[in-house]
């Protein structure tokens, strides 16, 4: 708890320093500004607001639930051309291609997820299973996201995710594919599986559970306040098992943390679809990054940079999850 050391990340296969001592040093870096808090419920220049205009000219029909359209500005479109034959295998490129769909949680600019009732949470919930199913028959990688408060580069305080379809696996689903593969290979039972078993028994890390779901702040954690979550059953893509309750406990718990509207970015990550939805995925454990980068570290106002060494190194923590 008090001395450097380093642990592995089973998940990604790359190791975090732990330098517990560090959050002890007096802070003169930068310290953000308290996320507003007189956010308008409406907002007719808002292009996320229902009845309002978004920047193509579309005008947002007068939804009562959740919302979905397309992107405006979408990083993946369908019908994107091939690169191109590579000339040399140092300059490599492949077609990308894909769909991005936006949704907005509920019609209140002024009402994120942890204020939200359980009924509109499991409104939200039923909506990402919606969209990954549809995605998934056809695209191989569906990464829902959500980008919460202007710390996280997040352009609109409207309470809203993403939702990227790409005809490639992203690294990330890739890396944990193999990882996951690797592990059930060697030692006969799915690698979060047998880790939520683990934390369970443990408790140290453990922030809250219910018969459905838990969630730890994992031990490998290299965010301050990162957690994961995960089923203590078999799961290998989205579906609501009861989520709405913990989402909103956590959720709950983040904004009581420092008394303010917690920052993150946050993801789910689930068994590959599209063309392996034929194959055997039972090494993949459903889970969510959830959030899988709080940035905040002591305070409101004091935020945790990845920089210098965390870049150009490896990552690097100032305190246990434990702590």
């Amino acid at each position: 708890a008090e001395h450097q050391h380093a642990r592995y990340n089973p998940l990604r296969d790359d190791w975090v320093l732990v330098s517990a001592h560090r959050v002890k040093r007096p802070w003169q870096g930068q310290l953000e500004k308290p996320p507003p808090e007189d956010v308008p419920r409406w907002d007719p220049n808002n292009p996320l607001c229902p009845g309002a205009t978004r920047a193509n000219g579309e005008v947002n029909p007068q939804y009562e639930g959740t919302f979905v359209f397309p992107n405006d500005f979408p990083a993946l479109q369908p019908d994107a051309p091939e690169p191109g034959d590579n000339d040399h295998p140092l300059f490599r490129a492949a077609a990308a291609r894909g769909v991005c769909k936006v949704m907005c949680f509920h019609p209140w600019s002024d009402l994120t997820l942890p204020l939200m009732s359980l009924a509109e949470i499991r409104a939200v919930i039923d909506a990402w299973a919606e969209l990954a199913a549809e995605l998934g028959a056809s695209y191989p990688g569906v990464q829902i996201f959500e980008n919460k408060g202007a710390m996280m580069g997040c352009s609109n305080p409207h309470p809203h995710c993403q939702v990227w379809a790409s005809s490639f696996l992203p690294n990330e689903a890739r890396l944990e594919d193999r990882t996951q593969r690797q592990h059930l290979s060697h030692h006969g039972v799915p690698m979060l599986l047998e880790y939520a078993e683990q934390e369970a028994r443990r408790k140290e890390r453990l922030v809250v559970e219910n018969e459905d779901w838990l969630v730890v702040v994992p031990y490998w954690a290299t965010w301050p306040y990162q957690t994961l979550l995960l089923p203590p059953r078999q799961v290998c893509r989205l579906q609501d098992l009861r989520l709405a309750s913990i989402m909103q406990r956590l959720l709950i718990k983040y904004d009581n943390l420092f008394e303010v509207s917690f920052p993150y970015s946050m993801g789910w990550h689930g068994a590959p679809t599209g063309p392996y939805l034929e194959e055997d995925c039972g090494h993949w454990q459903l889970h969510a990054h959830y959030p899988s980068y709080p940035p905040l570290l002591r305070s409101a106002t004091v935020r945790k940079f990845m920089v210098g060494y965390e870049m150009l190194a490896q990552a690097q923590r100032d305190l246990t999850p434990e702590q």
